[in-house]
């Protein structure tokens, strides 16, 4: 597992011991950052189902400005912060150790909102269409901001979920990649 691109392109990251997390492997997160930048000119991102921080840290190799981590086990914070440590991004970076719900109750309470929003969680306890739900009714996505949803290939996620629509969707195997912006007569 490594960075694909940007300032730290090559930079080889921990993964978190353990079974408990899965990380997305390199060829995905390529796709996944092919469709949606390849490159960003800053932002915010946050990666609510953190894990080992790889997406959230390509986000930031790639030119996003600030990061939010979240993730519910100690081992994957510990994880994170060392990613981003080796990466030299702990000044752009918060990593917390929370579940995802309880997550979003505190960034509604910040008023925070993110131009990129990373959504890779256990594929066996998703609640996708429950989370999306939040993030948009309490504005945490940006008008012109992006949600991408890792998800396995059994779980369909609709095309529209309140004001968001699906405008790409990918198979890679057994991973699903669906990505979210807020629909055009929303804004």
């Amino acid at each position: 597992m490594r960075v694909v691109s940007g300032t730290c392109k090559g930079r080889p990251l921990k993964a978190v011991p353990g079974a408990s997390t899965r990380p997305t492997t390199d060829k995905v997160k390529e796709s996944i950052f092919n469709i949606i930048g390849p490159y960003f000119e800053g932002g915010k991102v946050l990666d609510l189902f953190a894990g080992s921080g790889g997406l959230g840290i390509e986000a930031l190799s790639r030119g996003m400005n600030e990061a939010i981590f979240v993730d519910r086990e100690y081992k994957a914070v510990s994880t994170v912060k060392a990613n981003l440590e080796a990466c030299d991004f702990l000044k752009q970076a918060e990593v917390y150790k929370n579940e995802a719900e309880r997550a979003l109750k505190a960034l509604i309470k910040r008023e925070v909102a993110f131009d990129l929003i990373l959504l890779d969680p256990p594929y066996k306890k998703q609640k996708l269409v429950d989370i999306l739900t939040t993030i948009t009714e309490h504005d945490l996505l940006n008008a012109d901001g992006i949600i991408v949803c890792e998800h396995g290939h059994d779980v369909e996620l609709p095309d529209e979920v309140a004001s968001l629509s699906r405008w790409k969707h990918e198979l890679y195997g057994t991973i699903q990649i669906s990505i979210y912006e807020i629909k055009k007569n929303e804004m």
